[in-house]
């Protein structure tokens, strides 16, 4: 077991055979220190998207291969869909997971070397379909699942990025039904591109020029 944990970089050792906490599982751990941060800094700038639009709002992380939800706001809908935080979601399929693999080039390799599930009948499950999909979503700035991983469910995602460009994190809001039209989807993503401004300065990252992108 501890060989196989030196192998995986978990664990090193010496000539001696002391071992010691590895290099991946330190960088495991920064990981989610800093994903704690960008939790704690972001909260109340979600609760305030949330009253405004009145859906859920979360907050998605990146932790290794994992795309994952690390918090929750309820909005004031009397009908919410309730996804369960820390589970991992389709990278091709939720507006997140494509979202995070439109950013990270592996990610996506991952999505697109893997078998494209069908979820439901608007699941996206050519590869060449995806690629176009998140071209798209680097175009346009943010990201769209339209009822592709759940029926019923449209979810929207934007990105909160770090000075480098990367992503630090993303907002995702869920919409049930009807309520996704078209006025409503340009207010919301308007909303969630302004929170995900507010969270960034919080981060210390200060757009210069922020562009304000025309919601297709």
């Amino acid at each position: 077991m501890l060989q196989t944990m030196v192998a995986a970089e978990m664990l090193s050792a010496s000539d001696e055979l002391r071992y010691a906490i590895g290099p991946r599982a330190v960088g495991i751990a920064l990981a989610i220190v800093g994903s704690l941060d960008v939790r704690t800094l972001a909260r109340r700038h979600l609760l305030e998207l949330a009253r405004e639009i009145g859906d859920d709002v979360y907050l998605a992380m990146q932790l290794g291969r994992r795309v994952l939800y690390a918090d929750r706001c309820i909005g004031t809908q009397r009908i919410s869909l309730d996804i369960r935080l820390g589970e991992s979601l389709s990278l091709h399929a939720t507006a997140t997971g494509k979202l995070f693999c439109a950013y990270d080039s592996r990610l996506a390799n991952r999505a697109l070397a893997a078998p494209l599930k069908r979820l439901t009948a608007r699941t996206i499950t050519d590869a060449g379909a995806l690629e176009a999909e998140l071209a798209r979503i680097r175009a346009n700035g943010y990201s769209k699942s339209n009822e592709e991983a759940v029926d019923g469910i449209v979810g929207y995602a934007v990105p909160v990025l770090q000075t480098s460009g990367a992503l630090a994190a993303a907002i995702h809001v869920s919409v049930i039904g009807g309520r996704a039209t078209r006025d409503h989807e340009r207010a919301l993503v308007s909303a969630a591109r302004e929170c995900a401004h507010q969270i960034e300065r919080s981060l210390g990252h200060v757009r210069p020029n922020p562009v304000h992108q025309e919601t297709p």
